[in-house]
């Protein structure tokens, strides 16, 4: 094996240029699919993480159909003013598989306090948004249901709303800031939390009680929306399913065009990314195929050249003893080694890539050694194929001629 080892360095040496093109294939090839891979394990992942932030086996019924911005995130509820508390009653009494639940109304919104301005997200909710969201708060406490009867004046800041406004989000508590003609009292800050699966930045939001927001805020009866969890996961698609006869019930919709909410779970936002991301793996998977394609032309075209001009060396080992299938192992050997150094190169290089975009992006750190290791392995059976060809005609040199030749 040293000896097959010490021949294919000799000769990958003397024709430096052309194995590095040849191995240039293998190298793109084992760089894209690794990448592609990881990166999209890691966005699989950053959505599991983020259904979970979303909260336990949540439900959603939306005012409208919601749809998708150009920068990917969710837009909802919008102009539509036909979702009302009844209906939300009606969901949170008539659902068996419901647990709890809270109505919601979502408006953007320009928080001030002194000469500062921020523009952030304003959420309505119930006294069990924490719960229901999967959203404690950190830093003070969440309005109580008290608060929600008697329509106190109050707010919970996010993260990096608390910091904008203030010097540093621990300053909030106890501070009045003001929403349009309307004084609020911080009573909490939000622990940072960053975006969820629709996209939305939880960090620049601010909570107030429904019934102040729609009472002393906006004197409006619609929202935008109710949160639900379930008792079970395996109960989403029941749940959904009744959720959505509820809602026809409630509005009297006869004909699918005329619907004016949508019933979605977590997982179906999910879902959407999911689909994304296989399509983003397929165009990956196409790419690297191409590469490998090219690169397997290149270690068999260079192979063809080695067999051409080393006729001599082999007449001459053949001459000495040397057996054809010693001489095909060389070859083989040869194409192998030359397939699987691009092809670990490429696995290599791709690691640091994908790690750098890791820290970039904030993604997850996600590696599959089992995919390193299946990479350059996969480059070395690839080269074995390539060079099958060449090595048979090496083995198949005619000594005399070669030797008379000379």
């Amino acid at each position: 094996m040293l000896n097959y080892l010490r021949i294919a360095l000799r000769s990958l040496a003397a024709h430096k240029l052309r194995s590095a093109l040849a191995m240039l294939g293998v190298f793109l090839g084992t760089l894209a699919l690794t990448g592609v891979i990881h990166v999209s394990e890691a966005l699989k992942e950053q959505a599991r993480l983020e259904t979970e932030k979303l909260g336990p086996n949540l439900l959603v019924v939306l005012a409208g159909q919601p749809t998708f911005r150009r920068s990917g995130t969710l837009r909802y509820g919008g102009l539509t003013t036909t979702f009302k508390m009844e209906d939300v009653d009606a969901l949170l009494e008539n659902n068996p598989y419901v647990k709890q639940g809270t109505a919601f109304v979502t408006k953007n919104a320009t928080i001030s306090y002194r000469r500062n301005f921020v523009k952030s997200q304003l959420i309505a909710a119930s006294a069990n948004f924490p719960s229901v969201r999967a959203a404690p708060v950190t830093l003070g406490h969440f309005f109580t249901s008290q608060d929600v009867e008697k329509r106190a004046k109050v707010c919970i800041l996010g993260f990096t709303i608390a910091n904008q406004l203030f010097k540093h989000h621990t300053q909030a508590l106890g501070k009045i800031v003001r929403y349009g003609l309307t004084n609020l009292r911080v009573i909490g800050v939000m622990p940072k939390r960053g975006r969820d699966l629709a996209g939305t930045d939880q960090d620049e939001q601010v909570f107030v009680p429904i019934t102040t927001y729609m009472r002393r805020m906006s004197n409006q009866d619609w929202v935008s929306g109710v949160f639900m969890t379930l008792y079970s996961d395996k109960d989403e698609e029941v749940a959904k399913q009744a959720a959505y006869e509820i809602m026809l019930k409630q509005h009297l919709v006869t004909r699918k065009s005329n619907e004016d909410f949508l019933v979605l779970s977590a997982k179906d936002v999910s879902k959407l990314k999911t689909q994304a991301l296989q399509l983003v793996w397929l165009l990956g998977l196409m790419s690297s195929s191409i590469s490998f394609s090219v690169g397997t032309m290149g270690v068999l075209s260079i192979m063809i050249l080695l067999v051409q001009t080393r006729k001599l060396e082999i007449g001459v080992r053949r001459a000495i003893g040397a057996r054809r299938s010693a001489i095909m192992s060389q070859f083989l050997f040869e194409s192998s080694l030359l397939s699987g150094i691009g092809g670990t190169l490429g696995a290599l290089v791709s690691l640091v890539i994908i790690t750098i975009i890791y820290y970039v992006a904030d993604y997850p750190y996600v590696y599959d050694p089992i995919l390193i290791i299946g990479a350059s392995i996969g480059s070395c059976i690839l080269g074995i194929i390539a060079g099958a060809y060449p090595a048979w005609v090496a083995s198949n040199v005619d000594v005399l001629d070669v030797l008379r030749n000379k």
